[in-house]
């Protein structure tokens, strides 16, 4: 009994969701960074949060739509489980990496910033 397909169905649940709320998490909890950076400018933060958000939702679903390109033939329960939580596993790896590699940036572009700012005051 092949059983790829019920494997690609349960595993594109549980990575829209995980997709969906990280996003989501992100997007609210990252604003005031991002404000923070833009100097108070709440419509250049939200227009900026915004495509970010967009960004991030079409990198990772593309991602996790390439993974059904190299899904191996899933013949048992063992299997299926398997699978999908080496997958998931992944993709919640390139998640965690994508969101030090945000914050560093982030970190990067407000001291550059503040040193911007400290040097224009005196």
């Amino acid at each position: 009994m092949n059983l790829n397909i019920l494997a690609y169905i349960i595993y594109t649940a549980i990575t829209l969701y995980i997709i969906f709320w990280v996003g989501r998490t992100f997007y609210v909890n990252g604003r005031m960074f991002i404000l923070r950076l833009f100097q108070n400018n709440a419509e250049q933060t939200d227009a900026t949060n915004n495509i970010i958000l967009i960004a991030y939702y079409l990198f990772n679903i593309g991602y996790a739509i390439l993974q059904f390109q190299t899904w191996d033939n899933v013949q048992t329960v063992s299997k299926l489980i398997s699978s999908i939580a080496g997958k998931t596993g992944l993709l919640v790896a390139i998640l965690a990496l994508t969101h030090y590699f945000n914050m560093l940036l982030i970190f990067l572009l407000s001291r550059r910033t503040k040193n911007r700012f400290l040097t224009a005051k005196k």
